[in-house]
């Protein structure tokens, strides 16, 4: 640990989660002499929740970082992090930056893998970056005015909501659903035949039940050598996260997410908090899958424990319980499942225009809540599981 009497920390990231750990914490730090540095490559903020909506050819509001952190305190230094000193508690930004530490929050997020699939890095579009988002929407509009194809690979909620966008803006294109599984399968019954309508309304071909073997210029083969045609293939399968941790030497499970304990400290090194997809979090239920519903309320979580142990009080179990899979189906439509803690489906679910306004209250809340948090406590959790984690 340093002499230097200011308490150093530093946030890796500014998607969902490093922008709140960042802001929460330097509100609830402002008191004390604490320094906290927020890292990210661009200074504008990604709203990964509505990529889908640019690369169908819409535009969203330009929410800049260092606009947003004004006022809060927090120094935002632009640039990669590229190496991570676990022993002199240092990272290097860009090769050549050098930024000491106290304590580190990791909120460096996933991105969708395209090296599972031959031809898949060469050929196929992602969602990861809205810069690509955007070339693919160029794209896209002259794919639709010459009446191709676009093929959408994955049918997760991400395969879902693109797929959709793309039929809505574009009803001149052909869109192919390529999954392995059923779309919606994590789902209620009523809630799935209503998404399965919905894409019936839009048009939408699915190819269900085979595995996508390869990525070809204008086509993807799937298992038994059957060639789907797209002039434009969208990768949205298949999760890989930063090997930074990894290079560092902290703890990580098979997939490379930081291993942590109870209070999202590394079990490794416990000045190092892991957050959002780049944590390995286990509730009694079992492990949380990386989303913006229960990455938001780990970084406040957080934020507040780091905040209580510099005032030298106890820190309570991380505890989270799944509340709803919010899955848009273009500008006009959605559904909305309710679920239990572990992500099972509930009772109910909700469609038509109300699960429209429904939906972007979820997608717009987080930019508002980064500006909110530098003034107030804002609730991020919509449920801690009840039972389900109290067990553990």
């Amino acid at each position: 640990m340093s002499t230097n009497t200011t308490h150093r920390i530093v946030v890796l990231g500014a998607g969902y989660t490093g922008m709140l750990a960042a802001v929460r914490l330097a509100r609830r730090t402002r008191k004390r002499d604490v320094r906290i540095t927020l890292v990210n490559p661009a200074e504008r903020f990604t709203e990964r929740l509505r990529l889908h909506q640019v690369a169908a050819g819409q535009e969203l509001a330009d929410h800049n970082i260092p606009a947003i952190l004004d006022g809060s305190g927090v120094e935002f230094v632009q640039g990669w992090a590229t190496a991570i000193d676990t022993e002199q508690r240092r990272v290097q930004v860009d090769g050549a930056r050098t930024l000491p530490y106290d304590e580190l929050i990791y909120a460096l997020g996933s991105s969708t893998d395209t090296g599972l699939v031959p031809g898949a890095a060469d050929h196929a579009w992602t969602l990861n970056d809205p810069r690509l988002a955007h070339r693919f929407a160029q794209r896209l509009a002259e794919v639709g005015a010459a009446g191709g194809t676009v093929a959408v690979c994955g049918g997760g909620l991400t395969g879902l909501e693109a797929a959709a966008e793309i039929a809505e803006q574009h009803p001149g294109l052909t869109v192919t659903l390529i999954s392995t599984g059923e779309p919606g399968a994590m789902m209620g019954d009523k809630a799935r035949v209503y998404l399965t309508k919905a894409l019936d309304r839009l048009g939408i071909v699915r190819v269900l039940g085979r595995a996508i073997v390869k990525v070809l210029p204008d086509a993807v083969e799937i298992a038994g050598g059957e060639l789907i045609p797209a002039d434009l293939t969208l990768w949205t399968t298949g999760v890989r996260v930063s090997p930074l941790a990894a290079e560092a030497g902290i703890d990580t499970d098979a997939r490379g997410l930081i291993v942590v304990d109870s209070t999202l400290r590394s079990v490794s090194h416990p000045e190092i908090y892991a957050v959002g997809d780049a944590a390995a979090v286990r509730q009694a239920w079992g492990q949380i899958h990386g989303t913006c519903q229960s990455g938001l309320p780990t970084a406040a979580y957080a934020a507040d424990a780091i905040a209580r142990r510099l005032r030298g009080k106890t820190v309570r179990p991380f505890r989270f319980g799944y509340f709803h899979q919010p899955v848009s189906l273009g500008r006009t439509d959605a559904v909305i499942q309710f679920t239990k803690a572990d992500d099972t489906p509930g009772r109910f679910h909700l469609t038509g225009r109300a699960a429209v306004l429904y939906k972007e209250s979820v997608s717009s809340t987080p930019p508002f809540t980064f500006k909110m948090s530098k003034r107030m406590t804002v609730s991020v959790q919509l449920s801690k599981g009840g039972k389900a984690t109290r067990a553990a």
